[in-house]
């Protein structure tokens, strides 16, 4: 739970980390219109709410040789919070699943999968997804092109009114 309240300028601070996250405090500063002290602050905050969740870098998959995305909707034996542990777990294990949302509808899980080709997916499909005890069913769609693989989030209605 937020321990300030937020506005425009926390807004104005997590628009532009999003764009350019390797911003130096003192030009963010200047881009928000704050003192170097007040807006270094102001993200400290931001980061001990968890609003900011962390720092990473953009690596391009097929420059990694990891060029085939993979969705997968799995569904699962039986419905409970032990269950759902169990996947979660296992599937935070593989290192190819980049993504893991548990969904509604006709699967309970949507998975993606970044690999370098289709014997590798293969390989990860059939060793390590489908053998996690609770999965009955994974259905495959890959990704022909990727047009936006990553934010940034809209916060236009952040902070939201209280």
């Amino acid at each position: 739970m937020p321990q300030q309240g937020y506005d425009r300028i926390d807004r104005a601070i997590l628009d532009r980390l999003q764009q350019h996250g390797r911003t130096a405090n003192v030009d963010l500063a200047e881009t928000v219109r704050l003192s170097p002290s007040s807006c270094l602050r102001r993200t400290k905050a931001l980061e001990d709410d968890g609003v900011i969740a962390g720092y990473r870098a953009e690596l391009d998959r097929d420059r990694l040789g990891l060029g085939l995305t993979v969705f997968i909707a799995l569904k699962v034996d039986q419905h409970s919070r032990e269950t759902s542990r169990t996947i979660e777990a296992a599937l935070t294990a593989i290192p190819a699943v980049v993504a893991c949302h548990v969904v509604s509808g006709e699967a309970d899980f949507l998975v993606e999968v970044a690999v370098a080709d289709l014997a590798t997916y293969e390989r990860v499909l059939l060793d390590e997804i489908l053998a996690i005890g609770p999965v009955r069913d994974a259905r495959s769609t890959f990704a022909i092109r990727t047009v936006l693989s990553r934010g940034p989030l809209p916060l236009s209605g952040w902070p939201p009114k209280q």
